[in-house]
């Protein structure tokens, strides 16, 4: 999770949402990613689906099962659809997101949902202090800006 705040701040320093993903298969790193959907004109250019996408041309497959991706905010609808689609194996996140949260929060995509065919674990609140507070450092900032 440590990695995964570390390329949050890279987000951050550019601007974007600060989340990062570091997807991990057999205590080796096989992709990680930011936000930069601001940056790149992509609205799908999240952390999660960076991190899938870098793990997926490394391995050579779209399917990264017996996966673990470190998230430093909860999954969105989008990124869960991804992570299923993966079959990667758990998402440890580190802040909850109430607004867009797949895995509890708002919506209960991860893991309980009988109706997909693979279900992706989930474990939130790791280092949840650091994760948060770091978005919320972003989002003070980006008031001060927008304000006269």
């Amino acid at each position: 999770m440590a990695h995964a705040l570390a390329l949050a701040r890279q987000a951050a320093e550019g601007g974007e949402v600060p989340v990062g993903a570091v997807l991990v298969r057999d205590g080796e790193a096989i992709g990680e990613g930011w936000n930069c959907p601001i940056g790149t004109h992509d609205p799908t250019a999240h952390a999660e689906i960076r991190a899938l996408r870098a793990a997926g041309e490394r391995v050579g497959n779209y399917r990264l099962t017996d996966s673990t991706l470190y998230v430093t905010l909860e999954p969105c609808v989008m990124c869960a659809g991804a992570l299923i689609h993966a079959r990667v194996a758990l998402v440890v996140y580190g802040a909850e997101d109430p607004k867009a949260g797949a895995c509890g929060s708002r919506f209960e995509l991860l893991p309980s949902d009988s109706r997909f065919n693979h279900r992706t674990a989930c474990t939130g609140g790791v280092l949840a202090e650091d994760c948060g507070e770091l978005l919320r450092a972003f989002f003070r900032a980006q008031r001060r800006t927008v304000e006269p």
